[in-house]
């Protein structure tokens, strides 16, 4: 391993990559994660701190007089690819229902759909130039991630870390970067990598803000390389590169496994509730138990959940939600409303997560640590729990794979609903709208040209 130079073959995979090279359930799968994606970024419209990044983006770029190609989609405005990818990135991370992978606790589309559309619509590429480049983001992104390890997503937020890497990966490919040109767009993307999970402890708005960076800084990276510029030839695993700056654990190989052959994008799982995906396995083990047992609220007198360190980690520092979002980063509030009202979508959380009841229950959840869960984690997020009711029975609540996982995803049905329900929320594009531009997405194969894919104001 020690005379392979790792970042340059990862860089060399992604500028290879052609599509008569991904099977043809993985380009499908990419599409779910497009139409997914596209929902989660409606989903933003409305959005304080997304809101403020789309009008420092319209501020920035001056539309009136030069509107540029690419559409942000929250505004109805078109911009510069890397204002418009800013925009969208950090619209489509909000609603908390962008999809995850496991195994590198790494969210991908958010930073890898945004710039590839702005990028897509830019330079003229085809749908499927749009999904094959799509797909080298999802590889290069989720094999970054799990090589950075646990001890990194202890401090660090990973989609704001493997994600400008993911997204330079995804532009690099559309603009054709050669090997050469690829390694130097991933030097230039790791040297800004950023995101910290302090955060959460004041309910601040960085999320979007990790969101709209990594895309942003990705697309600026290939760019850039095309032109000229150059970056680390070994920032990935050099003696001052990323993991020696942000890891303790970092596996070098993880960034090759199996390259060209296991395919990490149909690993990644879609978010049925909208909260952390650390909330998720709980959630589905106590609305097992309360179906199976005919349960109410009331029944319950506590929950202890039992979960891996990741959700100590990331979950711990919230006890006393203040905001929609914080919320759902709170064990408790997740758990409150599945036990009300068996889902946790955006108007639950929105309507809800302040009333009494919620706080009541919410104060009688727990977070312990349990050596399976966590052994198991993160290549499996086993949800367990035990319910404890007033009557002084102890009941058990175990799921394996929680709803979205790939063992338990969701059908082209529920992507499409799922998607619908988010603009519906937030009134970010009308029924018909929606189902014009989803109609156009689950076809993107054959458009020869990616348009605009709202009508713009």
């Amino acid at each position: 391993m020690s005379n392979q130079h790792l970042s340059q073959e990862l860089a060399s995979f992604a500028s290879k990559l052609q599509a008569k090279d991904i099977p043809a359930s993985v380009m499908n799968r990419a599409e779910d994660f497009l139409v997914d994606w596209f929902g989660s970024a409606v989903a933003g419209k409305g959005s304080r701190p997304v809101e403020i990044i789309a009008q420092f983006a319209q501020n920035m770029g001056g539309f009136d007089a030069h509107p540029g190609p690419s559409e942000i989609l929250v505004t109805r405005k078109s911009s510069s690819p890397f204002l418009a990818a800013m925009a969208n990135a950090a619209a489509s991370h909000v609603a908390e229902q962008d999809d995850v992978h496991n195994g590198s606790v790494f969210h991908p589309a958010t930073v890898v759909f945004p710039p590839a559309l702005a990028c897509a619509q830019a330079i003229g590429a085809s749908g499927e130039d749009l999904l094959l480049a799509a797909v080298a983001g999802y590889e290069v992104g989720i094999r970054v991630g799990e090589f950075l390890g646990r001890s990194h997503y202890k401090v660090f937020h990973t989609t704001g870390t493997a994600g400008p890497i993911a997204a330079a990966a995804t532009v690099g490919r559309l603009l054709n970067l050669n090997p050469n040109q690829m390694l130097h767009a991933f030097g230039s993307a790791g040297t800004q990598s950023a995101g910290l999970w302090e955060f959460l402890r004041d309910a601040a708005d960085s999320k979007q803000l990790h969101t709209a960076h990594a895309a942003s800084t990705g697309l600026m990276s290939a760019y850039i390389a095309q032109a000229g510029f150059t970056g680390a030839q070994h920032i990935l695993e050099g003696k001052q590169g990323l993991a020696a700056g942000m890891s303790s654990d970092a596996d070098p190989s993880k960034l090759v496994d199996q390259l060209g052959t296991r395919w990490a994008l149909a690993e990644t799982s879609f978010k049925y509730h909208a909260s952390c995906r650390h909330t998720h396995p709980a959630a589905d083990a106590l609305l097992q138990v309360m179906l199976a047992h005919k349960l109410k609220p009331g029944d319950i007198a506590r929950v202890e959940t039992l979960v891996h360190q990741g959700a100590i980690d990331v979950l711990g520092p919230v006890i006393n939600p203040s905001t929609v979002h914080q919320s759902k980063f709170s064990m408790g509030t997740v758990l409150a409303i599945i036990a009300h009202y068996q889902f946790a979508g955006l108007q639950e959380f929105d309507e809800h997560f302040q009333d009494d009841a919620i706080c009541l229950f919410r104060d009688r959840v727990t977070m312990t640590l349990d050596s399976e869960v966590d052994t198991a984690y993160p290549q499996r997020w086993i949800g367990k729990v035990k319910v404890h009711l007033n009557n002084g029975q102890i009941l058990d609540g175990r799921v394996d794979e929680p709803k979205g996982d790939p063992g338990n995803t969701l059908s082209r049905t529920e992507i499409t609903d799922k998607a619908m329900r988010l603009a519906a929320f937030s009134g970010g594009a009308t029924p018909a709208q929606m189902t014009s531009a989803i109609d156009f997405l689950w076809n993107i194969r054959t458009q020869s040209k990616i348009g605009l894919l709202l009508p713009q104001s």
